[in-house]
């Protein structure tokens, strides 16, 4: 027997999985897009551990919890609102392995919806993403990776973004607070370019309009920010604005 289950909601984006085999089952839980912790138990006879088992998935049912399928199928409703932007985003992570395929399947999730919703999609997309232009996270992106110019910084906010809607209103706020999803991260580099053509990309798919024609909406409705950053490229500025990136990253940056 084996269960998977999800919650996701504007406040919450957690996966609990179990797997019950003979008198051993196996639970494995944690965020969406992390590898989560994970947790065995022996019973006495096979009888025992799948009504244990049963008991968990119940409890959790109840704790809002739900199967992936049926997760999903509420994603699917009408009308692309704030929560079922980051819950698509969030299911991706959880539906395929590695960002090329969990970009695939977005952006096919997304061409199965209407134009509107498309276009509401890149509109909570730019709204939210707008907002992680700041001069602190781009020092930060600096020191983990070295140098940051302005693409770079681009699609670090979009790797940023995908990281969820909790670690992402964190890391503006504290952009030290990425540390451990960096370190998951081994030898790629925090950056995530083609999330930024999701719903163009899905708007093509769906209509058979040459994408251009979507990315001079894109472009319109999220603007085009000439900013340069406040902060001096010096180290020591940098070792003073971000100490503990400084000291993981500063002298040994990603990529």
């Amino acid at each position: 027997m084996e269960k998977s289950l999800v919650c996701i909601t504007a406040y919450s984006n957690k996966f609990w999985k179990i797997k019950a085999q003979g008198t051993i089952f196996i639970v494995s839980y944690g965020k969406i897009g992390t590898g989560g912790s994970v947790n065995t138990k022996e019973f006495s006879s096979e009888e025992h551990c799948l009504k244990e088992a049963n008991r968990l998935i119940e409890s959790k049912l109840k704790k809002g919890y739900q199967e992936v399928e049926k997760q999903e199928e509420e994603l699917q409703g009408s009308g692309m609102t704030e929560g079922q932007f980051w819950g698509l985003l969030d299911m991706a992570h959880y539906k395929r392995d590695g960002l090329e395929q969990q970009m695939e399947w977005l952006v096919g999730k997304l061409a199965r919806k209407s134009v509107e919703d498309i276009i509401r999609f890149s509109t909570h997309f730019n709204q939210q993403y707008a907002k992680s232009y700041t001069s602190d996270l781009w020092a930060a992106a600096f020191i983990i990776m070295g140098s940051c110019s302005n693409d770079s910084f681009d699609y670090f906010r979009a790797w940023l973004l995908y990281l969820g809607k909790e670690a992402y209103v964190e890391a503006i706020r504290n952009p030290e607070s990425l540390i451990p999803y960096l370190d998951e991260l081994e030898e790629d580099v925090p950056e995530f370019e083609d999330l930024l053509y999701a719903a163009s990309l899905a708007f093509e798919e769906k209509t058979g309009s040459d994408q251009d024609t979507y990315l001079d909406l894109y472009w319109e409705m999220s603007g085009d920010d000439d900013d340069q950053p406040d902060w001096e490229e010096g180290k020591e500025t940098l070792r003073q604005k971000f100490p503990l990136l400084w000291k993981l990253y500063g002298e040994a940056p990603l990529g």
